[in-house]
């Protein structure tokens, strides 16, 4: 008992392991996220339902989104944002691997007539030979995944887009870093069975890497018959920081925003948004 004690509270090095697919992917866990999703007031899987029409309402005019405009959306979800660009008339594709939101986006394009190209994959393996005018990661998606990653990320969107495309991203700032606390709670079936259908006991620690500006979110699910270990990352980045990330893969910042619905800058705000191009 004291070595899994040990174990369940002792931080793993930076991004030693992740854990996304089984996150999404898992069959309870998908349904219960996709509740989260579609709540309109709950900013978990997707931002408030409020926010995303703010948001869509000045992506619109902002990239001259319409008829002949291309999107590439990573992480789609369940279509929130991928369905009100393609009712304006851009031909969106939704990249996303949890089946789940795939399904309820197919279903929603269908009921409205529209034709959106949903692929299921990891968005880091995917490849096509569509060049695109926008490509949008958004609800700090990009600080969920390591460095490596990142890269991968970042070298694919400056292949997928067109001379003049741009990609928008949000992500966490040091404000986000400083407010959160390092904490250790336990918890007897956490967040009202989120995790299984089943009796379960969850370690919920949150580590914090200050050099890195890094936190980790780690859930150890117990259940009866096996124990389950989830592991949630968050990059918080300055702004240089991510000038820097961008430029060595070729991507030259154009704007800087305090969110995706385009409000000004805040150097004192939780998150950020960047539109970049091409450099």
């Amino acid at each position: 008992m004291f070595d899994a004690l040990l174990q369940i509270n002792t931080p793993p090095a930076p991004w030693e392991f992740n854990t996304p697919r089984e996150l999404w992917t898992d069959p309870h866990i998908a349904r219960q996220m996709m509740t989260y999703h579609l709540h309109p007031d709950i900013d978990a899987a997707s931002r408030p339902h409020a926010f995303m029409r703010d948001s869509i309402a000045w992506m619109l005019p902002h990239f001259g989104i319409g008829p002949g405009v291309s999107i590439a959306d990573f992480g789609c979800g369940p279509g929130l944002y991928a369905l009100p660009l393609a009712q304006a008339g851009a031909a969106v594709t939704g990249i996303d691997f949890s089946e789940n939101s795939l399904r309820y986006a197919r279903e929603r394009a269908a009921e409205t007539g529209l034709s959106i190209d949903y692929v299921p994959a990891d968005y880091l393996a995917y490849e096509t030979d569509a060049r695109f005018d926008l490509i949008t990661m958004i609800h700090c998606d990009f600080t969920a995944i390591g460095p490596a990653a990142r890269a991968v990320l970042l070298d694919k969107f400056r292949r997928l887009l067109k001379p003049d495309g741009a990609v928008m991203l949000d992500v966490y700032r040091p404000a986000y870093f400083r407010r959160r606390e390092a904490v250790t709670t336990y918890e007897r079936n956490h967040m009202q069975g989120f995790w299984s259908p089943d009796d379960y006991f969850t370690f919920v620690n949150t580590f914090k890497y200050e050099a890195e500006q890094l936190i980790l979110d780690k859930y150890t699910v117990v259940e009866a018959s096996r124990t389950r270990t989830f592991y949630n990352w968050q990059q918080a980045f300055t702004r240089e920081m991510l000038a820097r990330e961008l430029a060595e893969h070729g991507l030259a910042v154009r704007e800087w925003y305090a969110d995706v619905a385009g409000h000004p800058y805040d150097p004192e705000a939780a998150e950020m948004a960047v539109v970049a191009g091409r450099a």
